[in-house]
């Protein structure tokens, strides 16, 4: 937990040095992303609003999913969260947007989409960038790797900007 605050602490201050920002939109991690970010003090200069959508129609209404892009892929699919990231970042004015969708059990997954699988998207104006994980572990462990890769990617991306 304390490795987290540390990390979104590094993110908050790079954000805050280019006078950048961030927003997420989440599913599977229902906001935990956020929660790290925003245990930074000051995190309101380069935080302001995020997205948890748990659901389809949340991700359709609050972050511009389309309804086709659901159908055709499913929720936890790299389709999914690259227009969850590009539409968090439209709807928030953000930088930087990260979007995670996935399995975290105990039920849930099935043989081509296993409990454990995360999507996620990096979203810039210049474009997004996805990646699919499989994790192990029960769901608490799940969710917690989920925010930890989503976050350490982030700070990956934000180093390599300097």
């Amino acid at each position: 937990m304390e490795q987290l605050i540390k990390l979104a602490t590094q993110i908050g201050e790079r954000l805050k040095a280019s006078g950048e920002t961030v927003t997420t939109a989440e599913s599977c991690t229902g906001g935990g992303i956020s929660y790290f970010l925003t245990e930074v003090a000051g995190s309101s200069a380069w935080f302001e609003r995020a997205f948890v959508t748990y659901s389809n129609d949340a991700k359709h209404e609050l972050v511009g999913v389309k309804q086709e892009t659901l159908a055709t892929h499913g929720a936890v699919s790299e389709e999914v969260v690259a227009e969850m990231a590009a539409g968090a970042l439209k709807a928030a004015n953000a930088d930087y947007a990260l979007a995670v969708s996935g399995i975290a059990g105990p039920t849930g997954g099935s043989d081509d989409k296993p409990v454990g699988l995360v999507c996620f998207g990096w979203a810039t104006k210049l474009g997004v960038v996805t990646e699919t994980c499989l994790f192990d572990g029960d769901r608490h462990v799940i969710r917690f790797n989920t925010i930890a890769h989503s976050l350490c990617r982030l700070q990956s991306y934000l180093e390599s900007q300097k």
